[in-house]
């Protein structure tokens, strides 16, 4: 979509929706507009059948968790002839064990229900996001009566981010097993997972018990390095494109 049409659609949206929209904005020609999920139903269903909008096409549901946004691991202050020192062990990455996850209490718009839509009939695309107002029970509406392939979409955002699609015709895990423990999305879930799984030959049986062969660790990226040798390889390599 081009910035003109972004910038168009924007600007109807404002027009229609005014404050039930608390923000709206158009980056790099994609337009994304915020509102609270008590508004979420009956908006949707307005750029769902109004003229205007058309937007018929449901493409995705996403969950977001936004605990340590904008927060980074890595120490890049200084740089050295073999590439930026090592990353630093964060809490809100996911770098511990089960036993010593954060109590991460009071983030304000911590979780968060994200919806792209296409409208077919003016070729166009918007992104609606809807912050879940309590972050110990993040709870949404469910767009399933509006959009039916939403179904599939929220289990996994329930699954994986442990938000609540309120109304839902079956809210159940979809990707984990039924005993999960936890939502291994979530940024206070640590990455290595809580169990592992292992055959028991003994007991004949496939057995749950906690991590113990996975050290949480930051890992060091590979640096592609932009320096005065890699200038003068890519300078070379043209000269002799263009002699050949």
């Amino acid at each position: 979509m081009s910035d003109t049409q972004a910038n168009s659609l924007a600007e109807r949206l404002v027009a229609r929706f005014g404050d039930t929209l608390s923000k709206v904005e158009t980056v790099r020609g994609e337009t994304t507009a915020e509102l609270a999920p008590a508004d979420l139903l009956a908006v949707a269903t307005a750029l769902r059948d109004e003229a205007e909008f058309r937007f018929e096409e449901l493409v995705d549901v996403c969950g977001v968790d936004y605990l340590g946004f904008g927060q980074d691991e890595w120490e890049t202050a200084t740089v050295s002839g073999t590439g930026f020192s090592r990353g630093v062990t964060g809490q809100a990455q996911g770098r511990f064990s089960w036993s010593e996850r954060p109590n991460v209490t009071g983030t304000p718009r911590r979780f968060a229900s994200v919806m792209h839509l296409l409208s077919l009939t003016h070729n166009r695309r918007l992104r609606l996001r809807v912050y879940a107002e309590d972050e110990a029970m993040p709870m949404v509406p469910s767009v399933t009566g509006i959009w039916p392939i939403a179904n599939w979409f929220e289990r996994e955002s329930f699954d994986l981010y442990g938000i609540v699609y309120e109304g839902h015709p079956d809210l159940r895990r979809i990707l984990t097993d039924y005993g999960f423990v936890g939502h291994p999305f979530r940024k206070d879930f640590p990455l290595i997972g809580n169990v592992e799984v292992r055959y028991d030959p003994e007991k004949q049986r496939v057995i749950y018990e906690p991590v113990t062969s996975v050290v949480p660790r930051v890992l060091v990226p590979r640096v592609i390095r932009e320096d005065a040798d890699l200038q003068q390889a890519r300078a070379e390599a043209a000269d002799n494109w263009r002699e050949n």
